[in-house]
């Protein structure tokens, strides 16, 4: 079924809804996108489409309200009450741990192509105009003790997770020891002056507070952090984590709110996949999904992405072992003394 005959489907649902007063006022619905935190402007456009078009196909007028924030600190908002429709969040486990607390149902992987991902990302290096520290893959980060490195909280952070999850992977997926892996996580957060609880807050300390030398960070945050702070420049490294921000429908949340909301929280994610929406994705520097769609986008480099379980049984065991309470990351981190 093309989009055209799931919208007109969708129009049918709708107007019969919202004469029941399921809409909201005037027949209107309001959803909540609770995302992770450098976001923002791809949210800002996906959401102006796609209102436009929902409401010229079924007469339904939606507005959309967003929330950003670190991602596992927003997953947490959602179990503890926020009232999100729908979750973008960074990481599987965030997503995952809201549908052990029933408010997304079991399979929700299975629901939209590709697993739930409209698009991937990968974490890449940010340096100063010229690149002084000469970096250009992960063992130039420690390799003389000198390099100020910025990245955020593997805490609190997606982006903090997957930069340490790929400076990891990237000497165990070279026929490196984990003894060698753990060796390099500590010369690489011995280097780190700060650790800020989310992306954009790791933005702001390098390029608005011009500290550090490298900043480990998304690649569509990169972009967007040379095009708002002249003197900077992107550095691909050779291989990189795959990043998998899956999206979801909070089912127990838009079910108490009406059929209206539920297909408008259904069609939103939707619009993902469409011609439209893996175009704007792209733009903003993310990684679509859709067959042929990335080929438009050549500045967005070809790399090896590997997953989590080139080292790993998979995120249940990778959150425990690397950054549960005494893992991998608490062993090997020491605060910097204020």
């Amino acid at each position: 079924m093309n989009r055209t005959m799931l919208l007109a489907v969708t129009a049918a649902l709708t107007v019969g809804l919202t004469g029941c007063g399921q809409g909201g006022k005037d027949g209107a619905v309001t959803l909540l996108n609770v995302s992770y935190d450098p976001t923002r402007e791809l949210w800002k456009d996906l959401n102006e489409k796609f209102t436009a078009e929902y409401e010229k196909t079924t007469g339904v007028p939606v507005e959309i309200k967003q929330s950003h924030g670190g991602s596992g600190s927003q997953a947490r908002a959602v179990i503890d009450g926020l009232k999100a429709d729908v979750v973008t969040l960074a990481l599987w486990p965030d997503t995952d741990k809201i549908r052990e607390n029933k408010l997304i149902h079991d399979g929700w992987e299975a629901r939209l192509p590709n697993r739930s991902l409209p698009y991937v990302s990968t974490i890449v290096f940010v340096v100063r105009q010229g690149n002084p520290k000469g970096i250009h893959d992960w063992q130039d980060l420690v390799k003389d003790g000198n390099v100020e490195i910025i990245t955020p909280s593997p805490k609190t952070s997606g982006n903090g997770k997957l930069s340490f999850l790929a400076a990891w992977g990237a000497i165990i997926t070279k026929g490196g020891t984990e003894a060698q892996a753990k060796e390099f996580v500590t010369k690489l957060y011995g280097q780190v002056p700060v650790l800020d609880p989310a992306a954009r807050g790791a933005t702001t300390t390098f390029a608005q507070k011009n500290i550090g030398d490298v900043h480990l960070t998304w690649e569509n945050e990169a972009y967007h952090e040379i095009k708002e702070f002249p003197g900077l420049e992107i550095v691909y490294p050779k291989a990189s984590f795959l990043a998998e921000p899956h999206v979801a429908v909070v089912d127990g949340n838009v079910d108490r709110k009406g059929p209206a909301a539920r297909a408008a929280a259904e069609e939103y994610l939707k619009f993902l996949y469409t011609d439209e929406g893996q175009q704007i994705i792209g733009k903003h520097h993310y990684r679509p999904t859709q067959p042929g769609a990335i080929d438009k986008f050549p500045q967005l480099k070809k790399i090896d992405l590997f997953p989590i379980t080139a080292f790993s049984g998979g995120w249940a065991e990778a959150n425990k072992k690397f950054f549960g309470d005494g893992g991998v990351f608490d062993q090997i981190y020491q605060p910097k003394a204020k």
